[in-house]
């Protein structure tokens, strides 16, 4: 039987140079959280190609057995190696019974200051998929997706009732002043209005810290502000949790299902698309 409601937990943390420790530090967020009852449970963990792993493998592996141990569902970002020079950043998600359920892999790949990830990562070729959990269908994307429209309707469409959006954003600290507000403010209305445009949940995991990479500190940058907030928003867009800015916490929010087929029913978005008229999304540009 489908459950009514599901408690989330949304593991906001810092990531520092060691990775083994970045990854005992996540385990303990997620037992932490299980203690408060959170069943669904997202981190983010970030490596370099040497450090990068098959999925599944060790990682899996222990996130499986926590969440057998607890009886949550987890979503995990990790950085995977499937072949010599082909790498993706994928996030895993692993039902309750410690099974790992599926992945998905990075669609949207950016190249921005500081954000080589054009250097690093191939296009996902999985699509974008929704998987029935033990907790509720969940969808997930994976932080530059969160821009896409096209990327959450996809996903909605395949059923998922809420998106997780695993996310490493933040500010150039000499641009803050400037266009730090404005950025902000986009990326989270970006997020919700999603919610609001599929009728579903939303759920935006991001890290805290100031991470100043050792090639930047010599040349004399500032890095990156990382800015936190992480949030869970209703299918009416509503924000009913939210983290600090540069705080280390868990973001915790029950969410009801029935919300979903209430707001899809109240605002028929998904009835509504003409999708004979559509033609052209498949193209870069229309002529």
């Amino acid at each position: 039987m489908k459950p009514k409601q599901a408690r989330i937990a949304l593991v906001q943390m810092r990531c520092g140079a060691k990775p083994e420790e970045n990854f005992s530090r996540a385990i303990a967020f997620i037992r932490d959280a299980a203690k408060q009852r959170a069943q669904i449970s997202q981190s983010e963990d970030h490596k370099n190609f040497e450090l990068a792993e098959e999925i599944p493998g060790r990682s899996t592996s222990a996130f499986g057995d926590v969440a057998r141990e607890n009886g949550i569902v987890i979503i995990a970002s990790l950085f995977e190696r499937r072949s010599a020079g082909v790498y993706h950043n994928t996030a895993v998600i692993i039902n309750a019974d410690g099974k790992l359920l599926g992945k998905y892999r990075k669609m949207h790949i950016p190249d921005d200051p500081l954000y080589h990830e054009k250097f690093y990562f191939t296009p996902g070729d999985l699509g974008f998929q929704a998987w029935p959990t033990a907790h509720g269908k969940i969808g997930v994307c994976v932080c530059w997706d969160q821009w896409y429209p096209e990327a959450a309707r996809l996903t909605a469409l395949r059923g998922a009732e809420i998106l997780f959006y695993p996310t490493a954003i933040g500010w150039h600290p000499s641009e803050k002043k400037q266009f730090g507000a404005a950025q902000y403010s986009a990326w989270e209305t970006i997020q919700r209005s999603h919610a609001i445009a599929n009728g579903c949940y939303v759920a935006a995991a991001n890290r805290v810290g100031h991470e100043v990479p050792p090639l930047v500190a010599s040349g004399g940058g500032d890095g990156i502000e990382f800015w936190g907030q992480s949030f869970v928003a209703t299918p009416s867009g509503e924000i009913i949790a939210k983290g600090s800015v540069d705080r280390e916490e868990i973001v915790m929010a029950d969410v009801e299902w029935g919300r979903v087929n209430e707001h899809r029913t109240h605002w028929p978005f998904l009835r509504d698309r003409r999708v004979d008229a559509y033609a052209g999304l498949e193209k870069r540009m229309i002529d």
